[in-house]
């Protein structure tokens, strides 16, 4: 168990985190869950088997602080550090009057800095080892333009960060896989979407990333459910 690796997961505590969390430990990750819902972090980390395979931490990723704060929390717990899972964001209706100024701040710091702020707090961790893994939660709306989606602007950010990072990295052995969902059944929609993939169903694709041999790096997975026109 000593020698398990560790993953750290942002926004852990619904939807695609929670599942990859399960999923992980499975394959004998030891997990460090991170979320601004503390109540629902502790549940899952009990149900996943305690302070020996899982930890909860609360983490606003917006705030700089607390993702090194989180980063810090993974190493002291597990004296390690192999992989770290940008997950944390959310929507907003579509349309460029909808929604209030300061929804649209909350989100873009989330999905945006978040995602940035993760990245730079693992990455001297990763380069002093040469090696570790960087996931980072986009999605479909990260690779087309949807009519009025501020959303989809954030995601076309996150994917070009991603794309940034491993150029950045590729003369070391760290690897970066960006995860692009089309619909999922989260708490990300207000209503179940016809036809949605499970969040489990995401967490087998990032598992599927993250068991490849050492010398293969999946930069992209773009996961639409089977029915899912665009």
């Amino acid at each position: 168990m000593p020698d398990s690796p560790v993953l750290v997961i942002t926004g852990a505590s619904t939807g695609i985190g929670a599942a990859t969390a399960r999923r992980a430990v499975e394959f004998d990750y030891r997990v460090v869950l991170a979320a601004r819902s503390q109540d629902k972090l502790e549940q899952l980390a009990e149900e996943l088997g305690g302070p020996e395979h899982a930890v909860a931490v609360r983490c606003d990723v917006t705030s700089w602080d607390e993702q090194q704060a989180l980063v810090a929390q993974a190493l002291e717990s597990f004296g390690r550090l192999d992989v770290f899972f940008a997950n944390a964001g959310f929507g907003a209706k579509r349309g460029f009057l909808e929604e209030s100024v300061e929804h649209w701040e909350s989100m873009v710091l989330t999905n945006v800095l978040g995602a940035a702020l993760s990245i730079r707090a693992c990455l001297p961790h990763f380069r002093e080892h040469n090696g570790g893994h960087v996931l980072l939660t986009s999605s479909v709306a990260g690779r087309r333009a949807l009519p009025g989606s501020l959303y989809s602007c954030t995601k076309h950010a996150v994917t070009a960060m991603g794309e940034a990072l491993r150029q950045e990295v590729a003369d070391t052995d760290i690897k970066v896989t960006l995860i692009e969902p089309g619909m999922v059944d989260t708490p990300f929609f207000d209503n179940t979407p016809s036809g949605a993939l499970e969040p489990d169903d995401i967490a087998r694709a990032v598992m599927f990333a993250l068991t490849q041999p050492p010398h293969v790096d999946v930069n992209e997975l773009l996961i639409r459910p089977i029915h899912q026109q665009g």
